[in-house]
């Protein structure tokens, strides 16, 4: 038996609860638990298919697809529809320009403003690129009922709250890890 699932069963054998009670909860926490799971490696492997198949991340192809169908755009309008900090935005422009799938250039009406703007490869590579992991999730979410819809997010909210992670400021952004990975070793040169 693992370290993590002996804790598990003591936490849950010390609470005031008969064996049978006992038994159901551990039940439903592992139930959780594996669910949870689940949804963090379906997202860890699609990040990884993302990162193998463009050499970008899942936030960066969807700063990608905002430039190309918002055209001309500013940083924090970038920002705020991707529900992510301009910093966090300029750090992604910043690696996108690195490799020249982007380019910034201030605003002839206004000085104070910079748009950042696809190169023909970012445009390129938008044709062929996978359908990030969220587009795929919003399809088969809009097909439930408003009941179901209402059900996980509260379900998903009180897990967060749960796990005190209510706070934790994150975007609607299906990926882990890194912004940019394909600076890093590959795992095979690691071993």
């Amino acid at each position: 038996m693992s370290d993590t699932k002996r804790l598990l069963e003591n936490t849950v054998y010390n609470l005031d609860l008969n064996d049978q009670e006992k038994d159901l909860l551990l039940n439903h926490i592992e139930e959780v638990l594996v669910a949870l799971r689940r949804v963090i490696r379906a997202t860890d492997l699609h990040s990884k298919y993302l990162a193998k198949t463009t050499g970008l991340t899942a936030p960066q192809i969807l700063l990608l697809q905002t430039l190309r169908d918002r055209g001309q755009v500013t940083i924090g309008e970038i920002a705020n529809d991707m529900s992510l900090s301009q910093a966090t935005v300029t750090t992604i422009l910043d690696r996108l320009e690195k490799r020249q799938l982007v380019y910034r250039q201030r605003s002839d009406s206004d000085k104070r403003k910079v748009h950042a703007f696809l190169t023909d490869e970012a445009k390129e590579i938008l044709k062929s690129a996978p359908i990030p992991l969220q587009d795929q999730f919003t399809r088969q979410f809009s097909y439930l009922q408003e009941w179901e819809q209402t059900m996980i997010i509260s379900a998903l909210k009180r897990v967060a709250q749960m796990m005190d992670a209510q706070h934790i400021d994150a975007s609607p952004v299906l990926d882990i890890g890194k912004l940019d990975r394909h600076h890093e070793p590959s795992d095979s040169k690691a071993k």
